[in-house]
């Protein structure tokens, strides 16, 4: 399979900058496999194609403004997107230019409030970087940093971030938003759930590999970057016992069908 398999047009006019102000009042395309038919809908219509029975499956991840830009000590601009946290305030981080980041730069971020020192450059060309700040990480986090994102989004603000979270989002970790769970309301949830649709949720937090780009001609010689994911028990009985009276399990995006992948037996029992 050739990565020019893929290949489309997409003018840049279509790329909307900014999430639209009403989540579930984004556009909708659906396609009917079985009468090869295209209807154009919102996206608060996708209660129309769940039944009573089914199992809505839903990634709770929570994605943290890991994007900072900052200065070393002889002005130069840089910026980083961490990664992983390693340990304590330790962490793997992508960071821009490289080749002006050795071991023992060091970055200062929003005024002062952040201090990074380069421990180590890793084989991969990250970078091993310890962080000094007075107060809570992930709040000087919310001050400071912005989401990762795409780089065809160019216009995205801090202002924008908590539109780029899920409604649900609930355990940080995540280097990229779900981004097909971002159209669901708290109200479209609940309507829902009264229509006799379970949800049930998954953990998987989306890794860098997401924004990685394809090198190689063919696709399956790609290398993949592990993610980590969970499935509590409960929420396994819950889809295990959809699937028992004949119910659909409908997986909110890949990062929640990856994961079923990951977690479904020979059997098609899903382990939690």
């Amino acid at each position: 399979m050739k990565v020019s398999d893929f290949n489309y047009e997409l003018p840049e006019e279509l790329i909307s900058q900014h999430p639209y102000d009403k989540r579930d009042e984004a556009r909708l395309m659906v396609l009917n496999k079985g009468s090869q038919t295209i209807e154009h809908k919102v996206f608060k219509d996708v209660i129309d194609y769940l039944n009573p029975g089914d199992c809505l499956v839903i990634n709770n991840t929570k994605v943290i403004p890991a994007r900072l830009y900052g200065k070393k000590d002889t002005g130069a601009n840089v910026e980083f997107l961490l990664l992983k946290r390693l340990e304590g305030d330790t962490w793997e981080s992508i960071v821009r230019p490289g080749s002006k980041l050795k071991a023992g730069a060091k970055v200062i971020f929003g005024d002062g409030l952040l201090e990074a020192t380069v421990l180590e450059v890793l084989d991969n060309g990250n970078r091993k970087v310890e962080f000094k700040y007075n107060g809570i990480f992930n709040e000087i986090l919310d001050q400071i940093g912005l989401m990762p994102l795409p780089p065809y989004i160019t216009e995205a603000t801090r202002e924008d971030n908590e539109k780029y979270q899920t409604v649900y989002a609930k355990y940080d970790g995540s280097a990229a938003a779900p981004t097909a769970g971002l159209h669901f309301t708290e109200e479209l949830l609940e309507k829902i759930k009264a229509k006799g649709v379970e949800v049930a949720n998954v953990t998987l937090h989306v890794g860098i590999g997401t924004f990685r780009p394809v090198k190689v001609e063919n696709v399956e010689e790609h290398e993949m970057h592990s993610e980590f994911y969970v499935v509590e028990p409960e929420q396994a009985a819950i889809m295990n016992e959809t699937k028992k009276n004949g119910g659909r399990i409908i997986a909110v995006g890949t990062t929640s069908t990856r994961t079923l992948e990951s977690v479904t037996d020979e059997n098609g029992i899903i382990q939690g």
